[in-house]
């Protein structure tokens, strides 16, 4: 698809950018390119950017290269690279050949530092790191020529070439770019190219000592790499001027940038700070804690990533910062796992049923559909049996006037097997209710009553010979106000934690046919919500499952109504 008639490249303005150069033959073929710093997972902001640079490609023809940024080894481990490329692959995309990291491109960047210095555009600056902010002036001052800056050529090519043979400690000296100390843009006041950074890297071991700094490294090597549309979020647009000016400085290929809007969401933190406070202090269990906005987070809640890609597409992609309410997200979610996943009955809070007029030792198999949704999902066999458990929510003794589940005396249909009617009702010592004692009719076999009559209730149930006990995780939200990053008066953006965004119910009790659950299936339990096996806990003799989303859509009825 690479022609301006394309029905999908007006969607939004990158699209638009992207198609009209290639109608007018300023590029042959479109190569964009996703490119993380292996410095920390992946999370949901990420994924608006993987969606469209590799989108962008997948609809133009063209290829997305995946290139790791990877130009600070104190911070960057294997670990991070392993999980990123795990998550792009789940996230549906992929790069084929192109996979590529800022550091094979080490030599090159090296070269082009020593091009500048020999144009003397750049010099090596004996100022510490505090002395270099100083100097660097305000928003609304300039700033200060560093005394070094009309360093002659010849000695901080001497300087810098020692640099790299590793004869000054780490942050003693570095090399600065020589631009404009009185610029306007702070990125254009003598930017620091590279630092000594006496650390070994994940991949390049300790044969280098000097690293290039992102700002120098991440556009030279979209460069190297010929990408025609180097999109990114609008907070690097102040770094626009900086990359124009190595690309016309250097007389390298000229890559053009693109800004576009990231995704903020509320009730979420995106800061990748943020996110390792969160767990180095032990707010989550993890990374992949499914509370969390990360990728591997939101893999281990049961998200699909179909539904992180609709929600993308739905956001759009704009020239200016909005917030989006999180209920969109819940609202994607439950639009695919209504098509997509299987229904399941599960009991959380157990309560005993004795069916007392069905035989002692019967055992019989009722038909249920997996999904009424899709027809081809089939159907399964659920056991039935004289005692059954039901959730203790669907009994009232005393009902209000519209509870229509269980109640003394009260009528209501079983999920896919018979009417009940409650005929008694067992209490232990404390008057709590352990027991009903409940007739069925054998006439309502699948759920309809042969004379017609109707009942307004139905709930879900377990047989309790055959059901299987499991821990269920009924997550919320990790933040309890809207906006959680910023401050309550008197506090910190961690008092806008949520207290309430984990509940763990140690006894709930499933159908058998959940004994061999995958994590990788969000299932739908009747009546309760979305959940999932969970990925690290989970296992046949101890199940455990993470609620994924509830069944309530709000989000859909404010829709409907704007």
């Amino acid at each position: 698809m690479t022609t301006a008639d394309s029905p999908r490249e007006a969607r939004d303005f990158i699209r638009t950018i992207v198609a009209e150069d290639l109608a007018s033959g300023r590029i042959d073929s479109v190569v964009t390119r996703f490119p993380p710093e292996p410095n920390g997972y992946l999370h949901l902001g990420h994924a608006k950017s993987i969606c469209l640079n590799f989108g962008i490609a997948r609809e133009f023809g063209g290829e997305c290269h995946l290139r790791f940024d990877d130009t600070n080894p104190t911070k960057e481990e294997q670990e991070f690279v392993d999980a990123i490329t795990d998550d792009i692959r789940w996230l549906g995309f992929d790069w084929g050949e192109h996979l590529y990291y800022a550091s094979d491109y080490f030599e090159q960047l090296y070269a082009f530092a020593v091009q500048l210095i020999k144009d003397g555009k750049a010099y090596v600056d004996d100022l510490d790191a505090d002395a270099v902010r100083a100097y660097r002036g305000t928003l609304t001052e300039p700033g200060k020529e560093s005394p070094h800056r009309n360093r002659p050529i010849e000695e901080s090519l001497d300087l810098f070439e020692r640099m790299r043979a590793g004869e000054f400690g780490t942050g003693e000296k570095v090399l600065r770019a020589r631009i404009d100390m009185a610029s306007p843009n702070l990125n254009m006041r003598d930017p620091i190219l590279y630092r000594v950074l006496k650390a070994p890297h994940h991949r390049t071991g300790d044969k280098w000592c000097i690293y290039p700094m992102y700002d120098f490294a991440h556009g030279q090597s979209d460069a190297i790499e010929k990408i025609t549309h180097s999109v990114c979020t609008l907070e690097f647009s102040d770094h626009r001027p900086l990359y124009d000016w190595f690309i016309e400085n250097l007389g390298i290929f000229p890559s053009r940038q693109y800004e576009f809007a990231r995704l903020e969401m509320t009730y979420l933190i995106q800061s990748k700070r943020r996110l390792r406070e969160l767990v180095e202090q032990g707010y989550v269990t993890g990374w992949d804690d499914p509370r969390m906005p990360t990728l591997r987070g939101m893999r281990r809640r049961g998200i699909p990533a179909e539904a992180i890609r609709l929600l993308c597409e739905r956001v759009g992609v704009a020239k200016t910062n909005s917030m989006v309410e999180i209920q969109l997200l819940e609202h994607c979610i439950r639009e695919v796992l209504n098509r997509t996943a299987p229904r399941y009955m599960a009991v959380l809070r157990p309560l005993k049923v004795v069916i007392e007029n069905y035989p002692e030792d019967q055992v019989e198999e009722l038909d249920a559909v997996n999904n009424p949704e899709d027809p081809s999902a089939g159907s399964r066999k659920v056991p039935f049996s004289r005692e059954l458990y039901i959730d203790a929510a669907d009994f009232m003794e005393n009902p209000p006037k519209k509870f229509f589940r269980l109640g003394p005396g009260r009528e209501v249909r079983l999920r896919w097997g018979y009417f009940i009617t409650c005929k008694d009702v067992v209490k232990n010592d404390a008057g709590e209710v352990v027991e009903l004692r409940c007739t069925y009719d054998p006439e309502t076999k699948g759920g309809n009553a042969p004379d017609g009559r109707k009942v307004k209730g139905t709930i879900q149930w377990v047989s309790a010979r055959q059901a299987l006990r499991a821990e269920v995780r009924l997550y919320d939200r990790l933040f309890a106000t809207p906006e959680p990053g910023i401050a309550p008066e008197g506090g910190t953006w961690l008092d806008n934690l949520n207290p309430e965004s984990l509940e763990v119910v140690p006894g709930a009790m499933v159908e058998p046919a959940l004994a061999e659950a995958s994590p990788d299936t969000t299932v739908q339990f009747e009546r309760v919500g979305y959940f999932v096996a969970d990925s690290r806990d989970s296992r046949p003799d101890a199940l455990v499952f993470n609620r994924t989303v509830s069944l309530r859509d709000t989000w859909a009825k404010i829709a409907n109504k704007a």
